[in-house]
Formats: C-alpha cells, sequence, structure tokens
C-alpha cells in the first residue's frame, strides 16, 4: 500500500514538470525561431502587453488576508493645501547700513573719541580729530575771503563785490569737501582765526564693527578708518530646496527663533529670492528683513525658519498612497469586493503629507492609503503568472494529492499508458501543441441529483473586467425558484483566493450575478445551489476570459 501511494505521489510531480516544462519550451522555442508575438495570435490572451516589464494586474485579495496586512482606503477629495517650509538661517548685516569712514585729505590722528570695536554712536559724535596742513590752509583761505567780503561790501563797485563773493563761496565749498560741517564752518567765522585741528564725526546711528584709526596714525584718503552698521534693521539669511521654490515668493511671512530667546518670535518678510542654484546643496537661497528696534538680535546669530506657504485648493492624496517605482507613479483603485487596480498617476510637489494630483484620478474615487506596497507586490505576481493562465496552465492542478485518483495498479514506470483517465493530460498534449481548448464553452449544461444546471455568460466568451454570470436552474423540467445560489470563482495558481458572490433569482429559474475577472487566463466556477433544508448541490464551470 505504501509502495503504491509512493509511485502515485512520483507519477503526479513527474506530470507537473513535464507540463510546465512543455510550456516553457514551446515559449522559448518561439523567441528562437525569432517569431514576433504577433505570431503568436492562435494562443487564447496572449498579447504584447502580457510581456511589458511594467504590466501589472489588479489584485484580488480576500476579507481576511486584507485584516491580516491592515488594508486601509479613503476617497480622494480636493482639500486646502498649506504647508510650511522648515529651515534654518543666519542672522546678517543689513549692507544698505553698512557705512565706512575715510578722508578727504591726509592728516596725522591727534586724538581718538570712538575707540573701541562694538561702541554704539550717535549721529554728529566725534570719531577723532586729526591734523592737516591741508585743512588748515583751507581755512585760512576760507578766512581771509570771508573778511575781504565783510570789508568790500559797501564798496561802490559791484564786480569787486562779485569777485570776493566768488572767492568766498569757492573757500567754503572746499571746507565742506574737507568733511568739516556748518557747524564748524559757523565756528571759524565766529572764532575768526583756523585751528590747527579739526574734529571728524559720525554721519549715521549705528554701531561701530571695525576701527582702524589710532592715535599718532598718519592717514591717507583711501584707509578706512572706521566702519559703522546701524543695525535697528538686520537680513536673516536662509536657504530653501529646489523642490520647494516654487511655494516661496517674496512678501511671504516668515518666523525666526533662536536659542538665545526660547519662546520668542521674531516675525520678517521675504524681501529677496537670489537668482540662482547652489549645485552643491541644491538650494536656493532666500533674504528675509527683520526689524530690530530694541538691539535684541546680534548678527550672526542662528535660528530655525518658518516660511508660510499661501493655502490652495487642489486634489490630494496622501503620501502613503503612493507608490514611486522610479520610471512611473502607481497608487490603487479599490475597485470593491478586494480587487484593487493599479493606476499610474502624474503628481506634483509634496505639499506637507500631501501629493496634488494633476492628472490619472478623479474626486470621489476610492484609493488604497495602507499597505500599498504589499497589494503592489500581490499585483506583481499576479501579472507574473498570468502567462500561465493564458496558456491554459491555470487549469493545471498543482497539488499533486489529487494524483491520487488515477488508477496506475499494475502500470510499468516506463509506459504512459493506463493514464488515459489521468486528469491533466489533455493539458499536456494542447500545451505541447502550444494550443488552448479552440472552442472553449461559455455556454455548459450539468445534471447533478436530478438538478440541471445551464451555465452562460455576458458577454459570450467573458472579458477581462466586469462580465455577467447566468445560470439556469430546471428540475424535472420545471424551473427551480427560491434557491439559494451562490458562485465561488478563482484561478488555478498559487496564491490566489477563491472570492465569492451571490446570484439573484430575475426569472423562471434564473440567477444571475456580476463578476470582475481581474486578468485574463483560465477560471473556475463553482456553483452551490440550496434549496430548504436540503444538502447544497454543486457543480464547476470553466470560462476562458480573453
Amino acid at each position: 500500500m505504501k509502495n503504491k501511494k509512493r509511485l502515485l505521489i512520483l507519477a503526479g510531480t513527474l506530470v507537473t514538470m513535464v507540463l510546465i516544462g512543455a510550456g516553457w519550451y514551446a515559449i522559448f522555442s518561439h523567441a528562437n525561431d525569432n517569431q514576433s508575438i504577433d505570431s503568436m495570435e492562435g494562443m487564447a490572451g496572449m498579447d504584447r502587453e502580457t510581456f511589458s516589464d511594467q504590466d501589472q494586474s489588479a489584485a484580488i485579495i480576500s476579507p481576511s488576508r486584507r485584516q491580516l496586512i491592515g488594508v486601509k482606503t479613503a476617497v480622494a477629495e480636493k482639500q486646502i493645501l498649506e504647508s510650511i517650509i522648515h529651515t534654518v538661517g543666519t542672522v546678517d548685516y543689513d549692507e544698505r547700513r553698512i557705512r565706512q569712514i575715510n578722508l578727504r585729505t591726509s592728516g596725522w590722528i591727534t586724538k581718538i573719541f570712538a575707540d573701541y570695536t562694538g561702541k554704539s554712536v550717535k549721529k554728529g559724535d566725534p570719531l577723532f580729530s586729526l591734523y592737516s596742513p591741508d585743512a588748515v590752509a583751507a581755512e585760512q583761505e576760507y578766512l581771509l575771503a570771508y573778511h575781504t567780503l565783510e570789508q568790500v561790501r559797501e564798496s561802490p563797485f559791484a564786480h569787486i563785490q562779485t569777485g570776493v563773493s566768488a572767492q568766498a563761496t569757492s573757500a567754503r565749498s572746499r571746507l565742506l569737501l574737507l568733511n568739516l560741517t556748518e557747524a564748524q564752518i559757523h565756528a571759524l567765522e565766529t572764532r575768526g582765526q583756523s585751528q590747527t585741528e579739526i574734529v571728524i564725526h559720525s554721519p549715521t546711528d549705528g554701531m561701530i564693527t571695525k576701527k582702524m584709526a589710532l592715535e599718532g596714525m598718519y592717514a591717507t584718503p583711501e584707509m578706512n578708518l572706521y566702519e559703522i552698521t546701524d543695525l535697528s534693521t538686520l537680513w536673516v539669511y536662509t536657504h530653501v530646496y529646489e523642490y520647494e521654490l516654487s511655494r516661496v515668493e517674496v512678501g511671504q511671512d516668515a518666523e525666526i527663533t533662536l536659542a538665545a530667546y526660547p519662546g520668542k518670535i521674531f516675525v520678517g518678510k521675504i524681501v529677496h529670492i537670489y537668482p540662482y542654484l547652489d549645485k552643491d546643496t541644491r538650494t536656493v537661497k532666500v533674504r528675509i528683513e527683520l526689524t530690530n528696534p530694541d538691539g535684541k538680535l546680534k548678527p550672526n546669530m542662528y535660528g530655525e525658519v518658518k516660511i508660510k506657504t499661501g493655502g490652495r485648493e487642489a486634489l490630494a492624496i496622501p503620501e502613503e498612497a503612493v507608490l514611486n517605482s522610479g520610471t512611473r507613479t502607481l497608487i490603487f483603485i479599490d475597485k470593491g469586493s478586494g480587487i484593487y487596480e493599479p493606476r499610474e498617476v502624474k503628481l506634483g510637489n509634496k505639499i506637507g503629507q500631501y501629493y496634488p494630483v494633476l492628472d490619472g484620478l478623479e474626486v470621489g474615487q476610492r484609493i488604497v492609503t495602507s499597505a500599498t506596497f504589499l497589494i503592489d507586490s500581490e499585483s506583481k505576481l499576479m501579472a507574473a503568472t498570468n502567462m500561465m493562465g493564458m496558456l491554459g496552465m491555470g487549469g493545471t492542478k498543482m497539488e499533486t494529492a489529487q494524483m491520487g485518483e488515477m488508477e496506475m495498479s499494475g502500470m510499468p514506470m516506463g509506459d504512459m499508458k493506463g493514464m488515459e483517465g489521468m486528469q491533466g493530460m489533455k493539458e499536456m498534449k494542447e500545451m505541447k501543441e502550444m494550443k488552448v481548448d479552440p472552442s472553449p464553452a461559455s455556454t455548459r449544461e450539468q445534471t447533478v441529483s436530478g438538478l440541471t444546471l445551464a451555465f452562460s455568460t455576458e458577454p459570450d466568451p467573458p472579458k477581462k473586467g466586469q462580465n455577467r454570470i447566468r445560470l439556469s436552474l430546471r428540475a424535472k423540467g420545471t424551473p427551480v425558484i427560491g434557491a439559494n445560489v451562490t458562485l465561488a470563482y478563482t484561478m488555478a495558481m498559487p496564491g490566489m483566493d477563491i472570492e465569492t458572490v451571490t446570484a439573484t433569482h430575475v426569472k423562471e429559474g434564473i440567477y444571475e450575478a456580476d463578476i470582475s475577472f481581474p486578468m485574463r487566463g483560465t477560471w473556475e466556477i463553482e456553483a452551490a445551489v440550496t434549496r430548504g433544508a436540503g444538502k447544497p448541490v454543486k457543480a464547476k464551470f470553466t470560462v476562458t476570459v480573453g
């Protein structure tokens, strides 16, 4: 008895390997003969898209498995997309408020009043005193012209007054060009004599950020003696990534938080977006203007920056729903009854946790938002095994336990005679000839336990997608009414689940149900009919979906 079982299992395994090898041999022999895909039109369901490296079929997942892998869905809707760009920034000087102090003439610095870097000065405060021979000569020249003008005011000769007045005006202008102030010139007129030293005053409010002046130093016009910066307004430099650039505009508010002042938010505005991209970091430099009335902010401070982008309405999907393969972007549409169809979409740049949809999806469609990767794997598996179903191999039973039904007693292992009753021999012969059933019956009739079941489809033959299944029930020629009819359908391949639908009585013993076939190939449909308290009557039908 044990030897017989071993022979049965061995024979089943052998037949299975022969079937698979025959199918693949036929395919590769066509490829070696340089035959095109078009020459395989005689093979039901074989077309170009079957061999595409991007082909995917709809995934069929049972309720228990959906719960196990955590499938979640949501309806695609329009929503307001608002986001905050998080980045970092550095506080810096406002370049427009930096002043450098230099001379218009050469001389010696005799005394320093602004005597250290970082000192705050007001406009008009003394910076240093200077002895300049040229400045002293200019003062004396002006005093001479000024006194002469006073003496000739009563002269009857107008041309003399005009000439002296022009000399005085010219000498006064020279003093102004030497950085003397109006107050200093007025004091010179009142005093009536020149001074050997002149005082240079600050032209602006601010802080001394650079100091090169020293007492006793000989200074010339090209030397920068001081740098004074007004810190009432500062700039913050930050960088945004290339993909965020479309959401950043001049005039937008930006919030800056600094480690020096925890919890305090400084609000500024974007005033400039630089017209070039950093090739190393792939970022764009952005300048934010920030007021600093109380002087709390210091240049070179470092902090976090939040840029609030304006909201806009768009059809959007969560990032968990998106599967980017590198060459295309996929989502899965929930078609109902555990069927998930892959859909290629075009998306915009991610805003927050959502992608705006540019093409490929409509408002109201239900999409998968969780376990997308697992569904994608199932879809690719079905697409890969789809070829076997289209060649007729979907009807081949892979379970070796069924081989026990064959009568093999007394059969020599070297002889295949006596295996005429073996299930699958017909498929093997057809596979060897690279053919499927040339006339697959879409309408069949079986009689089981006195019940006649007539099976048909619409369209005939069935196609990939939605189909109407029709079952006519008669007992002794009389239509059967009030029965419970269920249809369980599957494709005989590893990993394929069995889906079940309930048929509805429409008229005179005819029951109908809609079934969506997600792929081409050979499908098995088992009808179970229950009348009253009796046992279910079952019958199996096979259809080839094109």
